[in-house]
């Protein structure tokens, strides 16, 4: 089965970086669509950057020009560099194969100041 692990999640201040990663088994993970979503209390999950097998990238408005979505086929691993960062950005991280509705724990994120 597919199996998702995030880490990287922290708390930081406003202004600050965090680097999320996101282990992935049980699929044929160079191949395959990946993303990162977010869901903060009260709000519905959102995405927020897709990368292909190539390694094209979507990333939704409120993040452009501060996160970048990348992946390393060999370690079969996703990962999300985010700068800049707001407190709008607070959630729960999550990664996923996209239109897998099958969710993880995901990593906490908080920004503050």
């Amino acid at each position: 089965q597919v199996q998702l692990v995030e880490s990287g999640g922290g708390l930081v201040q406003a202004g600050g970086s965090l680097r999320l990663s996101c282990a992935a088994s049980g699929f044929i993970f160079s191949i395959r669509r990946m993303g990162w979503y977010r869901q903060a209390p009260g709000k519905t999950r959102e995405l927020v950057a897709i990368i292909t097998g190539g390694g094209s990238t979507t990333y939704a408005e409120s993040v452009k020009g501060r996160f970048t979505i990348s992946r390393d086929n060999a370690k079969r691993t996703v990962y999300l560099q985010m700068n800049s960062l707001k407190a709008e950005d607070t959630s729960v991280y999550y990664c996923n194969v996209p239109d897998y509705n099958d969710w993880g724990q995901g990593t906490q994120v908080t920004v503050s100041s």
